[in-house]
């Protein structure tokens, strides 16, 4: 008889690791047509952290231009720790390259929208 694997996905922590915002042309920017251009980059990076933990960490970069100008660039970092056992290799790069990045970007929204 072959032993049944049990599959467990929960997280563990959500947090914010990294956070930064400039609005280098303030005041200056705020009396000039209101004509936004935004640039967002993202990335994902993910480290095991042992058997069973993995810290997913979503990168998003947020610029607003105006002009040609920098209104505001926003930062942000927001990481989750996830456990994750009884899964293939291929179902783990899979949960940790798409689900997990996923479940955090709602909190990295919440955060960018209670700065800007």
């Amino acid at each position: 008889m072959s032993e049944e694997v049990t599959q467990n996905f929960s997280i563990a922590r959500v947090y914010t690791k990294d956070l930064s915002l400039e609005s280098p042309k303030s005041p200056q920017m705020f009396e000039k047509q209101w004509n936004p251009k935004l640039g967002l980059e993202v990335d994902v990076t993910n480290e095991r952290l042992n058997d069973t933990l993995y810290e997913v960490v979503l990168k998003l970069g947020v610029t607003v231009k105006t002009d040609d100008e920098v209104a505001f660039l926003i930062e942000i970092q927001q990481a989750g720790v996830f456990v994750l056992q009884g899964f293939d290799e291929a179902t783990v790069e899979h949960v940790l390259g798409s689900m997990c990045p996923n479940i955090l970007f709602p909190y990295a929204r919440e955060t960018i929208d209670s700065l800007a």
